[in-house]
């Protein structure tokens, strides 16, 4: 867990009063709505359907078990006793009073903590795997990285007020598990032939209204000059990034204008008077940055032998993850129960993930970009007990990888931009896949669901995506198939959009349609959908309603 040094307690105990006292001259009258607006936007303060939302910085999804008590506490008085983990691995709260808002803050800050740069056009959250620091395919703690761009974009004056909101992602370890792919800037750990680390550099990802892949600018960037690299990178794009048109403000309108050749001249020849300056980073503050993280006293243990059959084993097969340790185990809690809006939590539930932390895992978790906890230093011996107390709590569904573990945004519910609803669509989708033994026969399946072009909820590289889209005042769902995460891929939108009541049925016969062409039980979904194409599953789709496959098993759902 990275502890704060003063520098950064002072920044954020300072930001905390310089906005007490903004919000205090908006509530006298004595800034306007747009003065404000910018204001509000720095410190991750929306203004939703019903109520203003928060949005809290979880840097890289790394919590303490205090962090999340403390999350608990304030979503308990302050807002309506639950809070929602986003794909960003941030937490958000729907209800917060505006004049509340400071003292959220300053809670916040009392466990190093804060909403700084959550929103506006800035560089956002960095996000990462989640299991940096413990996967066994490790090549560096990407923590580490993300706290060093971390401290370099906070308050970054050149970078304050970018054409458009930045997300930048970092991926530490051989398997792609942040998806790189799409992001502004994705940065992916390799080592070149002496065995050097350094990072593939990928420019002009993203998903939203124009989603795109994005492309490598750089095989190889020797570490000691990411920051002059990602330097270059944030000139070029707030010199030539539109600023005229909200819809064409992302880097990646910029590279695909430009061409990634042409892009790549640019941030080069920017480069030349970055490179080897002031922000070349040194083995000396890698080392800083390094020992400001507290690290899990392992213990020397034996691996354990786990049953092959029963609720448990079923739980450990989907829930439960390599460690590079031996003896030890990262459990994913799923926050994708049938009939719980994917990614919520309660402040109860909060408060008992905060003991289980403390008893199993060192005091820490991690959110993941799907939404989901991770107790990452759980060892084997104890997977039993932490399964029995995880299911009491209704965290312990054995569906990650599957079908039901949905990724989806808040929606039409609460946003105020959302064109339809996505959290009864997830619940019916849940509820009409609610057969374990059934997901298990499908396999592994990723389904996002996003309520408007935006893509909080990433349905573009969904297995299955689903996109509400407005039609005359009506909410109506688009379908996508052939997304992925890693490697990125962008699915394929199959014809026509569906009805709400309609979208568990289409669902289902898309699955038919996968399990009658698959070759085999390791044939993904998305690896059907590459081979064949998008025709098959449109063909079956839009044939007569009435008419049903008959490739899967009859069954009944609960």
């Amino acid at each position: 867990m990275y502890v704060y040094d003063p520098i950064d307690q002072r920044l954020v105990d300072e930001r905390v009063r310089q906005f007490r006292g903004q919000t205090e001259r908006f509530l006298a009258g004595q800034l306007s709505e747009e003065e404000f607006r910018a204001l509000r936007l720095r410190n991750g303060l929306y203004i939703q359907r019903y109520a203003p939302m928060l949005r809290i910085a979880i840097p890289y999804g790394l919590l303490s078990s205090k962090q999340l008590r403390k999350l608990a506490f304030i979503s308990r008085k302050f807002d309506r006793g639950y809070g929602h983990f986003s794909t960003r691995q941030n937490l958000q709260l729907n209800w917060p009073q505006l004049a509340d808002v400071p003292e959220i803050l300053a809670e916040l800050a009392t466990v190093e903590m804060h909403a700084i740069q959550t929103s506006g056009n800035c560089v956002r959250n960095i996000t990462t795997d989640h299991f940096a620091g413990v996967a066994a395919d490790e090549i560096v703690d990407s923590f580490v990285w993300c706290e060093i761009i971390r401290q370099w974009s906070t308050f970054h004056p050149e970078f304050n007020f970018l054409p458009r909101k930045f997300k930048i992602a970092v991926n530490g370890a051989k398997q792609d598990r942040a998806a790189v792919g799409v992001h502004d800037i994705g940065l992916h750990a390799v080592k070149d032939e002496k065995g050097e680390v350094g990072f593939k550099v990928l420019v002009g990802g993203g998903l939203g209204r124009t989603p795109m892949v994005g492309q490598v600018i750089r095989d190889f960037l020797p570490w000691p000059h990411l920051l002059t690299y990602l330097d270059a990178i944030l000139r070029v794009y707030n010199r030539y990034g539109r600023r005229d048109n909200i819809h064409k403000a992302r880097i990646k309108i910029l590279v695909k204008a430009s061409g990634i050749d042409k892009f790549r001249e640019e941030v080069d020849a920017e480069w030349a008077h970055l490179k080897d300056g002031p922000a070349t980073l040194t083995q000396e503050e890698i080392l800083r940055v390094e020992m400001r993280f507290t690290r899990p006293q392992y213990e020397v243990l034996k691996p354990e032998i786990l049953p092959e059959s029963g609720p448990f084993a079923a739980w450990a097969r989907r829930n439960v993850h390599p460690h590079k340790v031996p003896g030890y185990a990262a459990v994913t809690l799923s926050l994708k129960k049938t009939g719980v809006p994917p990614g919520d939590v309660t402040s109860d539930q909060m408060d008992a993930i905060a003991a289980l932390a403390e008893r199993y895992s060192a005091g820490e978790l991690r959110v993941s970009h799907e939404q989901n906890l991770i107790l990452a230093d759980v060892r084997q011996k104890d997977l039993a007990a932490v399964w029995r107390e995880a299911r009491a709590l209704g965290l312990a569904t054995p569906n990650i990888g599957l079908l039901t573990n949905i990724i989806a945004c808040p929606g039409g519910d609460f946003c105020s931009l959302a064109n339809a609803k996505s959290i009864p669509v997830a619940q019916a989708i849940q509820e009409r896949f609610d057969n374990l033994d059934f997901l298990h026969d499908i396999g592994e399946l990723d389904l996002n669901i996003s309520g408007c072009m935006n893509a909080c909820g990433h349905h573009h590289v969904g297995h299955i995506g689903i996109l509400g889209v407005d039609k005359n005042g009506e909410e109506w769902y688009q379908v996508e198939v052939g997304g992925n995460q890693a490697p990125a891929a962008l699915g394929k939108v199959i014809g026509p959009s569906f009805a709400r009541a309609e979208v568990p049925e289409v669902i289902e016969k898309l699955i038919d349609t996968y399990l009658s062409l698959r070759d085999s039980e390791a044939e993904r979904f998305v690896d059907v959908v590459q081979r064949v194409g998008v025709e098959p599953f449109k063909k079956t789709v839009y044939a007569n309603p009435d008419q049903r496959s008959k490739a899967r098993p009859e069954r009944a759902y609960a």
